[in-house]
């Protein structure tokens, strides 16, 4: 049965672990057109429950379970309903783990939201809005950019289609994360992908040294899709555990 969480603008399906009256909450935030039922998603908020968080990953808005049309995706409402889900969870002390698109939504909301403590920022690239390309022209001119995502938990032949309208693209433009990581002086854990080549190990690293401090990172022996290999999702959330445990969060 799927779990539909309402916030105040939007019906959010959610994967909760965890106490419910617990003190702090944890926020898993998928890539871009990713869900929360993939494994990677699931395993981090299974890990974090047991580290003593209320654990949640959701679909963002207008994507997979969450209701809505696809012209409703952006960096925006994305950004908006993880601030509302902290709110809805009583603005308990919160941390952020985002992978890909979603690390850069948990940057941003440790950036702007009081109640955010801490951000682990997987595989994140440079700022979306800098970068136009011959393919985003013709994404302008079509109208849409069509997408096509494997099936949860991942890995498998079957696929899911979006077809991702231009004001996505629009939307991105606004968002830079240079100015506000020179200042975030919460704790933060990036981590980068040796073969990565959606988020090259440079442009995590170039985030890195810009942000200001407390800081770490870390370096999987991995390609964008961690996901696909237990192994590596096992190391990372150990990576997580530390990261907390020196933290004290």
């Amino acid at each position: 049965m799927i779990k539909i969480i309402k916030t105040r603008s939007f019906n959010l399906a959610v994967y909760v672990k965890g106490d419910v009256n617990a003190k702090k909450v944890a926020l898993v935030l998928p890539g871009k057109l990713d869900t929360k039922d993939y494994a990677h998603m699931r395993s981090h908020v299974d890990f974090l429950a047991r580290r003593g968080f209320l654990a949640v990953s959701f679909d963002p808005p207008g994507t997979w379970e969450s209701p809505g049309d696809i012209t409703i995706y952006t960096m925006t409402n994305y950004l908006k309903a993880t601030n509302e889900l902290i709110d809805y969870f009583n603005s308990r002390p919160t941390l952020v783990v985002g992978h890909s698109r979603g690390s850069s939504i948990g940057l941003f909301a440790a950036m702007g939201n009081q109640h955010v403590i801490a951000c682990v920022a997987i595989m994140c690239s440079l700022s979306p809005g800098k970068f136009t390309n011959q393919r985003d022209d013709e994404w302008k001119i079509k109208g849409y950019t069509t997408e096509m995502r494997d099936l949860p938990p991942g890995g498998g032949a079957k696929t899911k289609r979006f077809d991702l309208p231009y004001s996505f693209f629009e939307d991105q433009r606004q968002y830079d994360l240079a100015d506000g990581l020179k200042k975030l002086i919460k704790p933060k854990l990036f981590v980068l992908g040796t073969q990565d080549d959606m988020a090259p190990p440079r442009a995590v690293r170039g985030l890195f040294e810009l942000s200001a401090e407390p800081k770490w990172l870390y370096e999987l022996e991995s390609d964008h899709d961690y996901r696909r290999k237990p192994e590596l999702i096992r190391e990372l959330n150990d990576v997580i555990g530390d990261f907390l445990d020196r933290n004290s969060i």
